[in-house]
């Protein structure tokens, strides 16, 4: 697509959670639980608030179409505070210094004075109905142009078990929210902007990481279409694809407005009951329906059923819509019959509704409650349809698609937080902050002080491992054995089967030194990792344990050993190695290695090695 023409504009919000001792607004730890470990757990029924001005949130009165029970599960690292049943401590002053030294990073503005808001969210996420977030610095930039407006410290939600049910452990962990300005044009200059600033984040050591610890909101827009948000883009590498099919989405919306209007199509505004056509149907689905109700689009057939994302369709959307009030979804006559509804039930249909050729028929099957409520969001959603695109919050699906989640919210849904006090920025505390070094510049002094090359040096320092690999490198590991042993042995070992992660950090280091000290063979390191990943948690110090890892691998070699095993190997293979002279070298090189198993160095094996040939072929 030729985006410029398109008059694509992008910007892109980013949720990363912090490392911190405790959570934002009380003390309880930052850890993650397993929902086995659950020590109870309450429920609650949520409504919006009222905003200062007597309003309701457009996006808060969306989620309460559906009178939600929810489920939390609690923990013994949670208190009251995440219960909401106790105010919330003072702002943690950790997390604040994490979010000005990004905020410094970034070349932004500090506020004077932090002021904490509640911003509605009724959804289940939040036991308490909003969010607390406060907005810390305004005005940066980044390398091509692209601005930064805010950064905001926020408590991170309750992460969803299923259904209405939500794990408490997550509630409260501080959080930073960057948002840019719309100054993106291309859907890769979106999930570029989204990796620098994911650098810098990185840079600072102070933030989570792993899956779910940093999100991706993006908003998208084209000239004539509508600003969307797509809310949850966990993976870098799918932004750029998030954006091009939301273009797509949006191309394809106007195409179909613009064949509406051409059609003069329009809405019937009334539900009708056609429970009573479908008594003896053979579709489960409307089998078991309290209530069948259908509402009829005039103008609309052949446009309901069209694609405008892989594989979804405006049906899609008009089903988003009508998931709200709690059923499965619609069917529509652009693609019945199927699910068991036969041709002469869609016939039926349409002579009982008074359909037009031109005109397609969506049904809901439910409680009558919920299938009422369902119609009336096709209604809406159908008279979207002849504006365009609508504004709106999606959810990403997989593969880069997106789903409606709800209206764009309002200025109503945010009004100040009375039960947390201000915090003052002033500016011996800003000059306090110090800048640390970017992962880019701390890749190209890799490559400088260790001699890594490019493409090693700078996987280590965007790796989690980073830290562990300064620390080898100060008590003495040459670089190259460290990060070839962080990066490349444990990840092949791990796609193996062998439990790495169980391995400490101290057993790691301690590992390395042995070899660095001549007690073990860098070959034998995948050996002993394993056998390290065995025995986890038994007794000992992490040296010890190292210890009896290569005391199980078998007595020291000595030199005399590695001479005489060598000479052996070559004897018996003595025609061999006279008829591919020099060339028998790496051959050979094998089989000792095989009797060996990784107890020398491999240097030494192949300097013996080549001797031993020499003088033989001398």
């Amino acid at each position: 697509m030729d985006y410029e023409k398109l008059g694509l504009k992008a910007g892109i919000e980013i949720h990363q959670q912090l490392d911190t001792a405790e959570k934002l607004f009380c003390r309880c730890p930052t850890c993650l639980r397993e929902t086995s470990e659950r020590n109870g757990e309450f429920h609650r029924y949520l409504r919006a608030t009222e905003s200062e001005l007597g309003e309701i949130d457009r996006a808060a009165r969306e989620e309460m179409k559906l009178v939600r029970k929810f489920c939390y599960y609690t923990y013994d690292t949670v208190c009251l505070v995440e219960h909401d049943e106790e105010p919330p401590t003072p702002m943690n002053p950790e997390a604040l210094e994490v979010c000005l030294t990004i905020a410094k990073m970034l070349g932004m503005t500090p506020v004077e004075q932090v002021h904490t808001m509640r911003k509605l969210v009724i959804d289940g996420s939040n036991t308490s109905g909003f969010q607390r977030t406060a907005l810390v610095a305004l005005s940066g930039a980044l390398p091509g142009g692209c601005r930064i407006e805010t950064i905001c410290l926020e408590e991170e939600a309750a992460q969803r078990v299923e259904d209405e049910t939500f794990s408490l452990d997550r509630l409260g962990i501080p959080l930073v929210e960057i948002t840019t300005a719309p100054c993106m044009r291309t859907p890769e200059a979106v999930q570029e902007v989204a990796g620098h600033i994911g650098m810098i984040l990185r840079s600072t050591g102070r933030v989570k990481r792993g899956l779910g610890t940093i999100r991706q909101d993006i908003n998208v827009s084209i000239a004539d279409g509508a600003r969307v948000e797509i809310k949850g883009v966990q993976e870098l590498d799918l932004i750029a694809e998030v954006v091009r099919r939301e273009v797509e989405r949006q191309v394809n919306l106007l195409e179909i407005r613009d064949a509406l209007r051409e059609r003069g199509a329009r809405v019937d505004h009334t539900v009708i009951d056609v429970t009573a056509l479908f008594a003896g149907t053979k579709s489960s689905i409307l089998k078991k329906a309290k209530a069948v109700l259908a509402v009829r689009l005039c103008g609309f057939a052949g446009l309901v059923g069209r694609e405008i994302q892989p594989g979804r369709r405006l049906g899609s959307e008009m089903s988003d819509y009508a998931k709200k009030c709690g059923v499965g979804g619609i069917f529509h006559t652009d693609e019945l019959p199927a699910y068991g509804v036969t041709a002469e039930e869609v016939a039926c249909l349409r002579e009982f509704v008074g359909a037009a050729e031109e005109d397609c028929v969506v049904i809901v099957a439910a409680g009558r409650e919920r299938a009422g409520c369902a119609a009336e969001q096709v209604m809406v959603r159908a008279e979207m349809g002849l504006s365009g695109v609508p504004e709106e919050t999606r959810k990403m699906l997989e593969e880069g698609n997106s789903a409606y989640m709800r209206p764009l919210p309002g200025a109503a849904r945010m009004y100040p937080e009375t039960d947390v006090f201000a915090v003052t920025i002033d500016e011996e505390h800003w000059e306090s902050i110090d800048i640390p070094e970017l992962l880019t510049d701390r890749a190209e002094r890799f490559v400088r002080e260790f001699r890594l090359d490019e493409g090693l040096a700078r996987q280590v320092a965007f790796s989690e491992r980073l830290p562990l690999f300064e620390k080898a490198v100060a008590s003495g590991v040459r670089p190259t054995l460290a990060a070839r042993t962080l990066l490349a042995t444990c990840r092949e070992l791990a796609r193996d089967g062998v439990e790495v992660a169980r391995v400490s950090e101290e057993e790691i280091l301690a590992l390395l030194s042995a070899v660095e000290a001549g007690r073990a063979a860098k070959e034998a390191i995948p050996d002993l990792l394993t056998e390290l990943a065995r025995t986890a948690g038994g007794a000992g110090t992490p040296g010890e344990r190292v210890d009896a890892a290569i005391e199980k691998m078998g007595p020291a070699v000595s030199q005399a050993d590695v001479e005489e095993i060598v000479s052996r190997i070559v004897a018996e293979r003595e025609a061999f190695a006279r008829e591919k002279g020099m060339g028998a070298l790496g051959p050979l090189m094998g089989v000792v290695m095989q009797e060996l198993r990784g107890s020398v160095d491999g240097k030494v094996i192949s300097e013996t090695l080549r001797r031993e040939l020499q003088r033989l072929l001398s």
